[in-house]
C-alpha cells in the first residue's frame, strides 16, 4: 500500500469513529422514547360511584403482607377495625362532595352491589379490577373511587412526648368503569418523626404544631394530601 492509499484509508477510519457513536447514541435516544409508557387518556369525570375504602386486613386478622389485587403490589399491613373503615369513609366522603364536582353515589348504596358482585359465581378467578369495572357500568357512572386501609396505628404517649408515634397507610384509586383503565392513585403511608428525626419532615411538623399527632389528625392530614391530587368532575351544574 502506497503513501497516498493509506492516507486515504486513516481518512475514512477517522470519519467512522465520529460517525458510528452518534448513530448509537442516536439509536439509544429513540429507544427510549417509545419504550415510555403512556396513561390512559383522561376523559372527563361525570358519576362516580363511591366503594371506599376497605381494611386490606380485617381487626381479627395478624399483621402480614398483602396483596394489593387492583396494583398487583405487595403492603406490609396491618388490621383496621370496622369503626375506622367507617370514620374515614365518612371524612373522605364528606370531603369529595365538597371539593370535587362529582356527581356522588354514596357508599351505602354502592358496597352492597360491590360485596354482591364480588361475592357471586361469576366472579371467581377474575381480576378485581373487572369486578370494580362492573360495579361501575351497574350504576351507569364515569368511575369508582375505591381504596384500601392497610395500617391504623395510634401513637403511645401525650402531644408531648410518645413511645411509639401514630402510623397510617392507604390509597385510593379512581377506575374508569367502560375499560378498567387506573385513571387516578395515590397512596399516603406515614409514621410520624421528630423533627430532629427527620429535617425534610418540616411539613408535618408545621401542622402538628410540634405536638405528636393522633392517629386520627395524622389520617385526616394525609386524606387532605391525596384529595388535593384527585382530578376534578364535571358532574355538577
Amino acid at each position: 500500500m502506497n503513501r497516498y492509499d493509506s492516507k486515504y484509508l486513516m481518512r475514512w477510519v477517522v470519519l467512522w469513529l465520529l460517525v458510528i457513536p452518534g448513530i448509537v447514541l442516536n439509536l439509544g435516544c429513540q429507544h427510549r422514547k417509545t419504550s415510555t409508557s403512556k396513561s390512559p387518556r383522561v376523559l372527563p369525570i361525570k358519576k362516580v360511584v363511591a366503594v371506599g375504602f376497605i381494611a386490606a386486613l380485617s381487626e381479627k386478622d395478624q399483621p402480614a403482607s398483602f396483596q394489593n389485587r387492583l396494583s398487583g403490589s405487595m403492603v406490609d399491613a396491618e388490621p383496621v377495625s370496622r369503626d375506622v373503615v367507617r370514620q374515614m369513609n365518612d371524612i373522605m366522603l364528606e370531603r369529595v362532595a365538597a371539593e370535587k364536582n362529582y356527581e356522588l353515589l354514596p357508599r351505602s348504596k354502592a358496597i352492597g352491589v360491590y360485596l354482591e358482585t364480588l361475592n357471586s359465581d361469576k366472579s371467581v378467578g377474575m381480576p378485581l379490577i373487572k369486578i370494580v369495572q362492573e360495579v361501575g357500568n351497574r350504576f351507569n357512572a364515569d368511575a369508582v373511587l375505591i381504596g384500601y386501609l392497610y395500617r391504623w396505628r395510634e401513637r403511645e404517649g401525650t402531644d408531648y412526648g410518645v413511645k411509639r408515634a401514630a402510623s397510617v397507610s392507604f390509597d385510593l384509586y379512581l377506575i374508569r368503569s367502560h375499560d378498567g383503565a387506573i385513571m387516578w392513585k395515590s397512596m399516603y403511608d406515614k409514621t410520624q418523626q421528630s423533627l430532629s428525626e427527620n429535617l425534610f419532615d418540616l411539613g408535618t411538623f408545621k401542622e402538628s404544631g410540634g405536638k405528636w399527632l393522633t392517629v386520627e389528625k395524622l389520617g385526616e392530614i394525609g386524606l387532605r394530601k391525596i384529595l388535593e391530587e384527585m382530578p376534578p368532575g364535571e358532574g355538577k351544574e
